[in-house]
């Protein structure tokens, strides 16, 4: 009997594909390239299912044109490379990578608020540049961590890492923002008090991001949010792009209405919108808040496990469309 086929459809772990080997006839791209639309079409098909990474679009124009693809295991937490409507209309099972990120993409998301408080970026530029000639008392001076106000919009699994290492770890008051309220347990586990948006914008000192990109998210910070946050503030996004609208934080930063930003994940990216490559009061990484090796590993299994359960037993581990398990 044959074995199902499946596309991989970026490079991933060596050891990955073995697994994945073990039940399907794989098809990978471990030379990277990234496919166009049509390039994505044509790989999928004839296959059962494919893993991705956030960079492939799945929307209905892919789905109608491979009929035979029953899974999409997303190597990802977020999943807006998904049309899920348009893949349950079609009965195609998306999954995600939850929970295997949370503490390194949390220790990632602290390290970049550090980096972004204390100008470790701005001033790395200005010692390689071979500038730095003396010392003087305000070189660089950034802001306090330990004491500030932190301030969370998303209080997910990731947003709860980031509040308990900055209450328990700094002694920051942490105040936080979601569609929903915490309850009272987990509030006290992360020492966060619970407030409007407009209050979160108002107290915080560093700002973080961490809420699921969606159209109802999309510039949940724009130029009017900026301008309620106070002059001294950072703000850190370790979401998804979209959630700040580029252009006017760049904006912002320029004209110094807040102090600075950590951003990880941009609208458009790879592309990053000119201005932000422009202000010197921004750090910028290329969307590396889960990159250690075992949590990118431990990412790729699950997705490896979802295609493994779905198609040979009919279980996957984290579906995200579960109505299609009934169809």
């Amino acid at each position: 009997m044959s074995k199902p086929s499946v596309f991989v459809a970026r490079a991933i772990f060596p050891e990955v594909i073995e697994r994945l080997s073990a039940h399907f006839d794989i098809e990978s791209n471990q030379a990277d390239t990234v496919w166009t639309k049509a390039q994505l079409i044509e790989k999928l098909q004839g296959k059962a299912g494919a893993f991705t990474t956030s960079s492939e679009r799945i929307d209905e124009e892919v789905l109608a044109a491979c009929p035979g693809l029953k899974i999409v295991a997303n190597m990802a937490v977020g999943y807006n490379n998904f049309d899920v409507a348009a893949m349950t209309a079609r009965g195609v099972l998306g999954t995600n990578a939850p929970d295997v990120l949370t503490e390194t993409t949390a220790d990632f998301g602290f390290a970049l608020l550090m980096a972004t408080a204390r100008r470790v970026t701005e001033s790395e530029h200005y010692l390689r540049a071979g500038q730095w000639t003396k010392w003087n008392y305000e070189m660089f001076s950034g802001s306090d961590v330990h004491g500030a106000t932190l301030g969370i919009l998303g209080m997910g699994r990731i947003g709860q890492g980031i509040a308990k290492r900055g209450a328990h770890g700094f002694g920051m008051n942490v105040i936080y923002h979601n569609r929903s309220r915490l309850s009272a347990d987990l509030e006290a586990d992360c020492k966060a008090r619970y407030v409007s948006k407009d209050e979160l914008l108002a107290q915080a000192d560093h700002l973080v991001l961490v809420l699921p990109y969606s159209a109802s998210s999309h510039h949940a910070i724009g130029a009017a949010e900026l301008a309620r946050m106070k002059p001294t503030a950072n703000l850190i996004n370790i979401a998804r792009g979209g959630i700040v609208d580029d252009a006017a934080l760049a904006a912002a930063l320029r004209d110094r209405r807040i102090a600075a930003a950590g951003l990880d994940v941009f609208e458009g990216e790879p592309s990053v919108h000119p201005d932000l490559l422009k202000v010197p009061n921004v750090v910028l990484t290329p969307h590396i808040a889960s990159a250690t090796v075992p949590t990118r590993l431990a990412m790729g299994n699950l997705a490896a496990d979802n295609l493994i359960g779905y198609l040979t037993q009919g279980k996957p581990l984290t579906p995200l469309n579960p109505e299609v398990l009934s169809q």
